[in-house]
């Protein structure tokens, strides 16, 4: 069952806590670039974190079907990586990968 847009809404606004600001500067770091499907600056999780950079930009009502798409995809990653929190964290790959999502696990709000 898919969830409706006020549904993916809400999880957005709780799980992706990075600013626009924070997930560009993140990008253009080394730990940014070493994570990812690629091991490189074209990582699937780096064109992500372009593309929420670009949706937390976007007002509500006009973001596109693609970008509502984009949204529950992001929700869908950080949740399954949540769920896999490592012994060290706080300087892991996993943290890296999931801030290319912007998602900083570090924050108060973290996984939970």
């Amino acid at each position: 069952m898919s969830k409706s847009r006020d549904e993916i809404w809400q999880e957005w606004r709780d799980r992706v806590n990075m600013s626009p600001k924070e997930i560009e500067d993140f990008l253009q770091t080394e730990e940014s670039r070493s994570v990812g499907d690629t091991g490189d600056a074209n990582s699937t999780g780096r064109d992500s974190g372009k593309r929420i950079v670009e949706i937390k930009r976007t007002d509500k009502d006009d973001l596109s079907d693609g970008q509502w798409d984009h949204m529950a995809k992001v929700v869908g990653y950080i949740n399954r990586h949540c769920a896999q929190v490592p012994n060290d964290p706080e300087q892991s790959d996993w943290r890296w990968s999931l801030m290319n999502w912007g998602h900083d696990p570090m924050k108060d709000d973290g996984c939970a």
